[in-house]
């Protein structure tokens, strides 16, 4: 397993995921590739997913599938991190060459945990999802390789502008998202604007601080108070609506430029 400095805190967790799926998939294993936050840099263990993509030969059976949920249940029952795991299972024929929009075998995620503890015939996978491109393009750009063939050998290149309108979808209703999600919106958007100017993929820190120096000062004190609460340094960072929306507005004009 490939492991950098500022994820040796977590190759514990890291081994024990990988163990896993080498476990279950066998020979069907391609790779299994880290990206998002932990990849970059920018974890919170509050806060953050483990986002993980699992490349495979072959398609998996439905049994399989079912019983790889109730595993990661488990999993997830050690981890004590914040959202918990965030992954895809893809067949390789479908990322290289790359087919858009993307079909993905297995889907687990925060968003599915309760559907797959209540429900043991529930499945999230046999489907599309555009937000798969996004996850290739940061993996192939920042991501790492816990097991298998190296990302080069295994994925290919994504065209920027899909990357782009997975941003961009994503901040479809941000003048109203902001109010209730500060701090993911305020450093989803410092990023965007910094991947459209300097063609830089980063986590939300890094975005973040990106924006305290790149952007007008007026915005600085909004910014460090949503990276200080991604931090975990402080809880309430008392924010008010119309300082929020007022950034949202500024940023989303910068952004449509």
């Amino acid at each position: 397993m490939n492991i950098q400095p500022h994820i040796s805190d977590h190759a514990y967790k890291l081994k024990g995921i990988t163990e896993l799926f080498q476990t279950v998939l066998e020979d069907n294993l391609v790779g299994i590739y880290l990206h998002g936050s932990l990849a970059m840099g920018g974890f919170n263990p509050e806060q953050s997913d483990i986002d993980l993509l699992i490349v495979v030969q072959d398609a998996i059976s439905q049994q399989l599938k079912l019983d790889i949920a109730q595993k990661l249940l488990i999993v997830e029952e050690d981890l004590i991190y914040g959202n918990g795991l965030e992954l895809s299972i893809l067949l390789q024929k479908d990322i290289n060459p790359f087919v858009y929009t993307t079909p993905f075998e297995f889907h687990y995620s925060a968003h599915h945990r309760e559907k797959y503890r209540t429900d043991t015939h529930y499945i999230c996978g046999g489907d599309t999802d555009t937000d798969i491109a996004a996850h290739i393009f940061v993996t192939y750009q920042r991501g790492l390789t816990l097991y298998g063939k190296q990302i080069s050998a295994v994925f290919a290149p994504i065209d920027p502008h899909l990357y782009i309108q997975s941003l961009l979808l994503d901040i479809e209703h941000v003048s109203t998202d902001i109010i209730d999600s500060p701090v993911y919106y305020t450093l989803n958007l410092c990023r965007i604007l910094l991947f459209l100017q300097e063609h830089t993929v980063s986590s939300k820190k890094e975005g973040g601080e990106w924006g305290i120096s790149a952007l007008p000062s007026t915005y600085s004190e909004l910014i460090r108070a949503c990276l200080d609460m991604y931090s975990g340094s402080i809880d309430d960072p008392r924010l008010e609506p119309v300082q929020l929306q007022a950034f949202a507005e500024y940023m989303v004009n910068e952004i449509q430029q």
